[in-house]
């Protein structure tokens, strides 16, 4: 199977692929949604509405596992008992980078990116030419985003966020989502829609 066809196979699925790495013998195909159906299906999926913990965890795998047995390879996952290393995997696919604030960014979803899986193929899958850094000429507005600078230090600080979050009147990482994220120029093109935005931050204080 080559890159475009697999691509629209995962597309089908509301999936996509956010870059590819050489392991020995092996491809590893890294996916995340494609938006802005991928929320939709979410919504509307088995899972989301059987009311057990995880859906959108239960959602990947089903459908990832499914597209693993129509492709002969192997699904992987960043959750669960025994996760895969998909930050070292991404870093490696030459379209995520660390950020200035420290999290991932990546050539579609910006500071936006999620994981939800992977494809293990025992065969060469070449993908299209690596992307270029973005934040190396970027103003880099996720530096001064966050309203209470939770990202400006070694290490991120979570008591700080999850304060501001419960108590800022306005409530605008709570319904949008997290500010410093948004900020980024690519993912303020990226179509993810605030709904899932906001379901994620109230997972996040939970």
């Amino acid at each position: 199977m080559n890159y475009e066809d697999l691509l629209a196979l995962v597309q089908l699925r509301h999936l996509t692929i956010f870059g590819t790495t050489s392991k020995k013998s092996e491809t590893i195909v890294l996916l995340g949604p494609y938006e802005p159906s991928y929320w939709p299906a979410i919504c509307s999926s088995p899972e989301w509405n059987d009311e057990k913990p995880d859906p959108i965890d239960r959602w990947s795998i089903r459908i990832i596992e499914e597209l693993a047995q129509t492709t002969g390879a192997r699904a992987c996952f960043p959750f669960g008992s025994t996760p895969s290393p998909f930050i070292s995997w991404a870093l490696a696919s030459d379209q995520a980078w660390q950020s200035p604030v420290g999290m991932l960014v990546q050539a579609e979803a910006g500071l936006l990116v999620s994981y939800r899986g992977a494809l293990v193929f025992d065969q060469p899958i070449l993908s299209p030419v690596s992307a270029s850094v973005p934040c190396t000429n970027c103003a880099k507005p996720c530096l001064s985003a966050c309203p209470v600078n939770a990202l400006k230090g070694k290490e991120y600080d979570v008591k700080a966020c999850i304060q501001y979050i419960k108590k800022d009147p306005k409530q605008r990482c709570l319904n949008s989502g997290c500010l410093a994220r948004l900020a980024c120029p690519i993912s303020a093109n990226y179509p993810r829609s605030t709904e899932q935005s906001a379901y994620h931050m109230r997972q996040f204080l939970k």
